[in-house]
């Protein structure tokens, strides 16, 4: 290999700070044609393909290819320049063209196909990584006539760059929109955070007044808080206008075409595949059987939610109408209203929290819960080479010191940073003759930074979403599954997937929990028990709105993917404007363009899946029950769950390990009683 291209290199952690965008298309270049090369010569020399022989050099194979390619789109998402940028569009479709090429090799399938049938050796994780596989080759078109598969390529390939321009443009829409504040009355009812974060702002661009983006730590609280209704309607309409044809920035990064040509393409690739649409597709795939089951999962939860949503609803134009004089309500008055009611009936604000929650705090004391519950120890390392100067970097290790896992942890907003907050593969657990590798984890927030000497103060929310996201870290890194496909979160039912993400987010309400991460910046002290009762009463403040939202997004998807016509244009803003008649209390404007910011299912992985999580809610509160039952620290318990989903990964089917968990199938009852729905 050539060792001057770091991405070459067979260093165990990526090395980043020599990553350059000049390095990254000679290095995929080189290893695609390295993998095909090598792929071809099994084919030819392996007479009778097994296990050691020839699936184990595959994965060999993928997985320097996988820790080459990881960094690179990591840092896409960190650190966008241009220059990465291009170089990273520039291997899109060579990845996807080798993906799609190597899921329809008919000599390939057939090996794999010979292994499964003929080794007699296999264990469970093992069987279960090969039927994955060879689901895939379907799925991929291996069955299809020449010029089907030739059109199959083509789709796939386009689909690659059409949804990382989608991604880009929502990106480049966020930050190409900011407003300069010169008079601080326009701030009036801000916290002082969000004022010191806007301040800090605008010093960064070497400008006077305070610096409103669209980056979530900045559009929130002025959503949330801030008195000047123009104010808000300004920044929503910045926001959800972003990458449209609507909006103070209409017409520039417009996500709107790409949208229609990817849903096309979806669904034709679907009926290559002999679907019927698109959402037909993404089951195969997922826990849900039938479109019909999730459909009926789906309608269920919402008529057991919207009476109780519309009733939460009506009390809050009630309130609005009789204290500030509103007489309707619009989007951009929805959060302000609300905070102020549940200030009123709680006497609590997620401000007053915010003290209690410095990062350093949370940050270790969400070790020691996860310490307690699953029998591990987790230690700084320093001396590791990351992407910027905030991040982190962690060991993790099991009860006698062995190490199990690494981790990145970047915390902070900045420019330059898609928005959101992730947990993403580095690098799998991978053990064969060859090689001997530990999981690694990119875990990735959007929090506010620290402003001056203060330490960075978190709301309860985003606590609970640091918390989401280290559960999925510890289902990537506590895997002790050895074969990359099905270790962690690979192979793993997508609408399983968030099962110990949100699982873990039950912790963030528990007094006993709490008092190990919480403690206030500047006395340390515990959250008072007066504060924590008001928290508690205020928990499912609103839940059945939230609750009613998740579902808009997740029939509007799903309907969105299942009902595609080819015949005539998608109507895209017709049907969310259909689902909101029919689920939604809040009406946004016409001009909302919701869909062109999406990007869970325009440039992520949840298509025709976003269902999946409200499906795996309904896990994760019936997998937290049985803590309720037994006490939230209780080891048994928590050794069984570590023992039957987290190192489990995707080796065997999802159902069967929750009833090994649980002792019988999901019930939504605990659902609807953590959240407060009674309908």
């Amino acid at each position: 290999m050539d060792n001057a291209n770091p991405l070459l290199k067979e260093t165990f952690l990526p090395q980043f700070n020599e990553i350059k965008a000049e390095h990254v298309e000679p290095a995929i270049d080189t290893l695609l044609a390295q993998n095909r090369e090598q792929i071809e010569k099994l084919l030819d020399t392996v007479e009778s393909p097994g296990w050691k022989n020839f699936v184990e050099p595959l994965e060999e194979l993928d997985d320097l290819l996988n820790r080459a390619w990881s960094p690179i789109s990591h840092m896409n998402s960190v650190v966008n320049t241009d220059e990465l940028r291009d170089a990273y569009n520039t291997c899109l479709p060579k990845l996807s063209s080798y993906a799609t090429e190597m899921g329809q090799n008919a000599r390939l399938y057939s090996a794999y196909k010979a292994v499964l049938e003929n080794e007699t050796s296999l264990n469970k994780a093992q069987t279960k990584m090969l039927e994955n596989i060879l689901l895939d080759f379907h799925l991929t078109g291996v069955d299809l006539p020449e010029e089907k598969k030739q059109r199959f390529k083509e789709i796939s390939k386009r689909l690659s760059t059409l949804t990382s321009k989608y991604e880009q443009n929502l990106l480049d829409a966020t930050h190409a929109w900011a407003k300069l504040v010169s008079d601080d009355s326009q701030l009036a009812g801000l916290p002082e955070s969000a004022i010191d974060l806007a301040r800090q702002a605008a010093e960064q661009r070497e400008q006077e007044g305070w610096l409103l983006t669209l980056d979530f730590p900045s559009y929130f609280p002025v959503m949330t808080y801030a008195d000047d209704r123009e104010l808000r309607y300004e920044l929503y309409q910045a926001y959800v206008t972003r990458a449209s044809d609507q909006g103070p920035n209409a017409g520039e990064n417009d996500n709107g075409e790409l949208m229609g040509e990817i849903l096309a393409l979806r669904h034709e690739a679907a009926q290559l595949l002999g679907f019927d649409n698109y959402a037909e597709r993404s089951l195969a795939r997922k826990m849900a059987s039938t479109i019909d089951e999730v459909m009926t999962f789906l309608e269920d939860l919402a008529d057991r939610s919207t009476p109780q949503a519309q009733q939460e609803f009506d009390e809050l134009q009630q309130f609005a109408r009789d204290e500030f004089g509103m007489d309707e309500l619009q989007a951009w008055d929805v959060a302000y209203y609300a905070e102020k009611l549940r200030e009123k009936r709680y006497n609590l604000t997620q401000e007053e929290l915010k003290p209690y929650f410095p990062d350093t705090r949370v940050i270790s004391g969400m070790f020691d819960v996860v310490q307690r519950l699953f029998d591990i120890s987790i230690e700084q390392s320093d001396g590791v080479q990351t992407w910027h100067p905030d991040v982190r970097f962690y060991d993790i290790r099991d009860s006698s010191g062995k190490l199990m896992a690494h981790f990145y942890l970047d915390l902070y907003a900045r420019e330059k940073k898609r928005g959101g907050a992730w947990m993403d593969v580095c690098i799998s657990r991978f053990r064969s003759e060859k090689v001997d590798q530990l999981p690694v984890a990119y875990l990735v927030c959007n929090f506010t930074p620290p402003v001056g000497d203060k330490p960075a103060l978190l709301t309860h929310d985003e606590v609970q979403t640091l918390f989401h996201e280290f559960g999925h870290g510890l289902h990537h890194m506590l895997t002790q599954i050895d074969y990359p496909p099905v270790s962690g979160i690979s192979g793993v039912a997508w609408d399983a997937v968030e099962l110990p993400s949100q699982f873990l987010e039950n912790w963030c309400w528990e007094r006993e929990a709490l008092d190990i991460i919480s403690g206030h910046y500047e006395s340390d002290e515990s959250i008072p028990e007066e504060l924590y009762e008001r928290m508690i009463a205020a928990k499912n403040f609103h839940s059945a709105m939230q609750m009613v939202r998740q579902l808009e997004f997740s029939i509007f998807d799903f309907r969105l993917h299942r009902e595609y016509d080819p015949q005539r244009e998608a109507d895209i803003e017709a049907l969310i404007s259909e689902v909101r008649d029919t689920v939604a209390v809040v009406k946004p404007p016409k001009w909302n363009r919701f869909a062109n910011g999406f990007a869970h299912i325009f440039s992520g992985g949840y298509a025709a899946g976003y269902y999946s999580y409200k499906w795996a809610e309904v896990l994760s509160a019936d997998a937290f029950s049985l803590f309720e039952e037994k006490g939230i620290f209780d080891q048994q318990t928590g050794r069984s769950f570590r023992e039957n989903i987290l190192e489990k990964g995707g080796s065997e089917d999802a159902m069967d390990l929750f009833v090994n968990f649980r002792g019988r199938k999901p019930e939504v009852e605990p659902l609807l009683r953590h959240t407060g729905i009674t309908g």
